[in-house]
């Protein structure tokens, strides 16, 4: 598997990806590595959604707070994904996460129906500009018998509260401004973001608030001694009462000492995520008009949305991880065509990749490290207002919230058996979504 571009060295300037997001986000803000000792009260390694989050809610609950980046912020996947603000998991409904975690997974279940909502107040409370457009998310069914999966997730959502609703083939077809599906759901709390903008503002509001953020220093180990947890980079150590381990997909990528048990119990799978030239108003009023958000139930998913500049954003994979920046466009481009005939010809003009962290129950892993320790990894493809979600869930475990009062469904990291293997093998999944996605339900 193709690895994500990485630092030659700790102290050279970061590499960013061929992203529309890099191209059009203003910079984020000036950072100093980590030099030497540091104390402090709360330690939060990662400045992705998660950790970022983590840190504004912390300081906004007056909470001396630290955060050590391998990168910049926004550099790994909270910067590189599609934007798209999703408020559920990938494959898992309510019925099944309380049926796993019981009273935990219900609270679990409240924060996921309410992550993305606590995402659109986060920027408009702090004013982060991040072209948030809170307009909706749509799933569309690709075959008629996958409406029985809609009327299920109407009826398991919406028994919790969530804005949620079924929508028939006629609807569907006037939300997308295609006939390819069936029908399928929607839920109004949802929308799209610039993702790197977002991980930058969220940066800038955490700064604001009085955290500190190093950049360019990779976390080497965490461990806890002497009652202290203490976080230690090429070039100083952070000591902590409280840890907040934020980096998902990436735990592995800089150091192999840093939590190999959490490490090994996600496959990081390359996204690969495309941009088109700008698309004519006249085209683009009959595609996805109202400018949801839209994934649908492929399992080699079909998603896409528009940016603030009438592009179309949207992305693919393939099964061999083998030149997919030049054999990707042209799929692309079919897809959208029979999609959409009316978009006629398709350019792309960014083509970029990063990780997201893959677990082979397709749930998200929490966990509880130690006294005043947490973590999690395993978005599966939904991290955007989960992971802020999250942070605020960790600032309230870090605040002494009690656990039976937090949002978060702990267990033990189980590391994946010859995950070596399993990470070689992993793009090959794709041929088996591929065959189930061609039989009816």
């Amino acid at each position: 598997m193709q690895a994500p571009p990485v630092m030659e060295t700790p102290r050279m300037a970061v590499t960013w990806p061929p992203s529309l997001w890099a191209k059009v986000s203003p910079p984020g803000p000036e950072l100093p590595m980590l030099q030497g000792a540091v104390a402090t009260e709360a330690v939060v390694v990662g400045a992705g959604f998660t950790g970022l989050s983590t840190a504004l809610h912390l300081r906004e609950a007056g909470i001396e707070t630290v955060v050590v980046e391998a990168a910049e912020p926004g550099w790994g996947a909270s910067g590189r994904n599609n934007g798209q603000v999703i408020p559920t998991l990938s494959r898992h409904d309510p019925a099944a996460i309380i049926a796993r975690h019981g009273d935990a997974g219900l609270r679990f279940v409240h924060v996921l129906r309410d992550s993305a909502t606590i995402l659109f107040d986060l920027v408009r409370r702090h004013g982060v500009a991040a072209e948030a457009e809170q307009s909706g998310w749509l799933q569309p069914v690709h075959t008629p018998g996958r409406m029985k999966i809609a009327e299920r997730r109407v009826k398991d959502w919406g028994s919790h509260g969530a804005p949620v609703a079924l929508l028939d083939a006629a609807a569907m077809r006037d939300r997308l401004g295609s006939d390819a599906w069936f029908g399928g759901w929607s839920n109004s709390s949802g929308g799209h973001v610039n993702p790197l903008m977002l991980a930058r503002g969220m940066a800038k509001a955490a700064l604001a608030a009085g955290a500190t953020i190093y950049a360019r220093s990779p976390a080497v180990s965490v461990e806890h001694r002497d009652g202290k947890w203490v976080v230690t980079t090429e070039a100083g150590s952070v000591t902590a009462r409280a840890l907040v381990l934020a980096t998902n997909a990436y735990t592995g990528e800089f150091s192999k000492r840093l939590a190999p048990e959490i490490a090994r119990e996600v496959v990081p799978l390359l996204s690969w995520q495309m941009a088109t030239q700008p698309i004519s108003h006249n085209v683009a009023a009959t595609i996805i008009p109202g400018r949801e958000a839209m994934s649908d139930t492929h399992g080699e998913l079909y998603f896409c949305r528009w940016d603030a500049r009438g592009r179309l954003v949207t992305g693919g994979a393939v099964a061999i991880p083998v030149n997919q920046a030049s054999r990707l466009p042209p799929m692309i481009t079919a897809r959208l065509q029979r999609l959409w005939p009316q978009i006629g010809e398709v350019q792309f003009d960014y083509v970029w990749s990063g990780y997201i962290g893959m677990t082979p129950d397709y749930f998200p892993h929490l966990h509880r490290l130690g006294p005043d320790g947490y973590a999690w990894a395993g978005c599966n493809g939904r991290a955007v207002a989960l992971s802020v979600a999250l942070g605020r869930e960790f600032a309230r475990a870090v605040q002494g919230v009690p656990e039976q009062d937090l949002g978060l469904p702990f267990t033990e990291p189980k590391p994946i058996p010859l995950h070596g293997l399993a990470r070689r093998v992993a793009p090959l999944m794709l041929n088996l979504y591929r065959y189930r996605d061609a039989r009816e339900v």
